[in-house]
């Protein structure tokens, strides 16, 4: 919680003007060298700079009782506006083209700095593309990354849900107002976010859910990521406006292979087909992918020690299924024989231990070990 300054006060009018966009506001603030001054200047010098005549009339009328909710907003505990000069304003998200000129962040502004990777996909995927997303988050957040997406249904939630599992930490970006969940059902979940990680909006305070907010939305995911994950999405699906975003941000692009069958995996085979996405089939395909970003994140001792000790935190089901493969193809009846777990189980933990590249899942229905752990 920080007090809110007189210059920031002005940014937020400034911010609230309709129309005003980030482009207008970054220039009005590089013409005028302050939000203030830029909400005092006359209508010439404003329509020497291209700002149309309907933002140069709301700009005369400041809604400064928005302002004061933003300000009461902000004055709660865990609640942050940030401009573009906060030291905690991420400089991946600056660099982007019309970078949000102010960031309203619920839990902790320092999460946003840290190496992320997006997960995004359909808010009605198949239980497959669901797990998965769950699973690939799960594995990629205990390695160190921050799972970023947007808290939409379907593979959103099973992301972030994913990383919280993992004890790891995750970042919803949002397309409302920071006082403000959408889709309601995930208020829980939004609270579990700001706990362990941070939520994020360009939107302030009072401002509902609308459909062109989306796409916005959609740059901050990307833009605050070293790389995007698409589970599943159709080909018509919001999750291509994201990989897009990503592919001009100079972001890399992944995407998860489905059935041809699958209507839900179209979007993805269409981005593998034009190049524009790497073809992922475990968590090891994009770790390989981002070594300066693991780089980073490794110089941490705590990931680095909970990263070089992953054999021996194995649990012992984990183990017991380990032991129970051989470098043959496995069958997953025999599988079950050998440990004593139920089918629910095994298959849970086989999943898991093929995004960690320890398990080759075989035609059949059988599984191998991939090769002797170290």
């Amino acid at each position: 919680m920080r007090a809110v300054t007189d210059d920031l006060r002005e940014q937020l009018a400034l911010h609230r003007v309709p129309g005003i966009g980030p482009h207008f506001f970054q220039t009005l603030l590089s013409r005028f060298g302050s939000a203030d001054e830029a909400l005092r200047a006359s209508s010439s010098a404003l329509k020497a700079l291209g700002i149309p005549e309907a933002v140069i009339t709301a700009m005369a009328q400041p809604d400064w009782n928005g302002v004061d909710a933003d300000q009461a907003w902000a004055e709660q505990p865990d609640h942050h506006v940030l401009t573009l000069s906060s030291p905690d304003y991420p400089e991946m998200l600056r660099a982007i083209p019309a970078a949000p000129p102010l960031l309203f962040v619920t839990g902790h502004p320092d999460v946003l700095s840290t190496p992320q990777l997006a997960i995004i996909g359909s808010r009605n995927p198949t239980s497959g593309g669901r797990q998965n997303a769950h699973d690939f988050a799960r594995h990629l957040a205990a390695s160190g990354l921050t799972i970023t997406s947007g808290l939409a249904t379907g593979v959103d939630t099973a992301a972030h849900e994913g990383a919280l599992a993992a004890d790891g930490l995750t970042i919803a970006a949002t397309a409302t107002g920071p006082d403000r969940v959408y889709p309601a059902a995930n208020r829980r979940l939004a609270r579990s976010i700001a706990e362990r990680g941070a939520m994020v909006t360009e939107f302030p305070v009072g401002v509902a859910a609308r459909a062109e907010h989306f796409p916005r939305r959609n740059r901050i995911i990307s833009g605050l990521s070293a790389g995007v994950l698409v589970v599943e999405a159709g080909v018509r699906s919001g999750s291509l406006i994201t990989a897009r975003y990503a592919l001009d941000q100079d972001r890399e692009v992944f995407a998860i292979p489905g059935s041809i069958h699958n209507p839900m995996a179209r979007g993805c085979h269409a981005l593998i087909r034009a190049g524009a996405a790497k073809l992922v089939e475990k968590a090891a395909d994009i770790m390989e992918e981002l070594p300066s970003l693991l780089a980073v994140n490794l110089s941490s001792p705590q990931r680095s020690e909970q990263l070089s000790v992953e054999d021996a935190a194995m649990d012992e089901d984990h183990q017991r299924v380990m032991e129970a493969l051989g470098h043959d193809p496995t069958t997953l009846e025999s599988v079950l024989q050998r440990t004593g777990l139920t089918p629910e189980a095994v298959s849970s933990i086989l999943l898991i231990l093929e995004l960690q590249g320890h398990v080759t899942a075989m035609p059949g229905g059988r599984y191998a070990l991939t090769g002797t752990r170290t």
